[in-house]
């Protein structure tokens, strides 16, 4: 029986490496990361490569730049991911996808609600590098904008990943993942250390919920008296 369980364990990992590997760069590794930016947030104030990245954006500034990423950050939240997420929720809901509209649903309330909780925790005050055109009051770090937007991004792309939309759900989120945190850095709201850290956190809380709430992998079967020996041996 023991090694009918452990041909059963060495043949699932060898037929589904990606089972392994999503949990560890899908929520270890963020998780580190993330632990890595608080760190060294809450020792020195801002990351080294904060105010760099904030400047060398700024200076590229122009009204229809400006136009541009206060439309994608407006989409990037309230006026975007929030009513996307109804509807993606509520469509999985009329398909009759309950184990999927509960896997969305955690990831993306939850994800809000870490992302209030860290916020206060944290309290890292906004830049003050210049008047935003945009200004935000509330805390900064990790950024609200980009914990949704990957979120939203990563979810749909779980949800699509055994189907032909695939890599164009992916594509489509990674792009508007980025230009979404771009957006926050460029409107003087956020650093990008805030950015990084939303989009870590979010990762690991994202794929977390799908590994709790994804359907459990098959039984092994009854290994044969042959298979049993060769296991046996090796």
């Amino acid at each position: 029986m023991l090694a009918s369980e452990l041909g059963y364990g060495l043949e699932f990992i060898r037929r589904h490496p990606w089972r392994l590997l999503l949990p560890f760069i899908g929520v270890l590794l963020p998780l580190w990361a993330f632990a890595g930016l608080a760190s060294e947030m809450r020792e020195d104030g801002f990351l080294f490569f904060d105010i760099p990245t904030m400047v060398f954006l700024h200076q590229w500034a122009s009204p229809r730049i400006d136009a541009f990423f206060s439309v994608v950050s407006q989409i990037g939240y309230v006026w975007g991911v929030v009513p996307a997420n109804v509807l993606i929720l509520l469509w999985l809901v009329v398909r009759r996808r309950y184990r999927d509209g509960l896997f969305f649903g955690l990831a993306v309330v939850g994800s809000l609600a870490l992302n209030l909780v860290a916020k206060n925790y944290f309290a890292r005050v906004r830049p003050e590098l210049w008047l935003s055109i945009a200004p935000e009051h509330s805390y900064s770090f990790p950024s609200g904008h980009a914990m949704g937007s990957v979120s939203l991004g990563v979810a749909a792309a779980l949800l699509c990943w055994h189907s032909r939309w695939r890599w164009p759900v992916f594509a489509a989120a990674t792009a508007f993942i980025l230009l979404v945190g771009m957006s926050r850095i460029y409107l003087g709201v956020h650093y990008p250390s805030d950015i990084l850290a939303g989009w870590a956190a979010a990762m690991a809380w994202v794929v977390a919920m799908y590994h709790l709430v994804a359907r459990e992998a098959p039984k092994p079967k009854p290994a044969t008296g042959a298979e049993e020996d060769l296991i046996t041996r090796q």
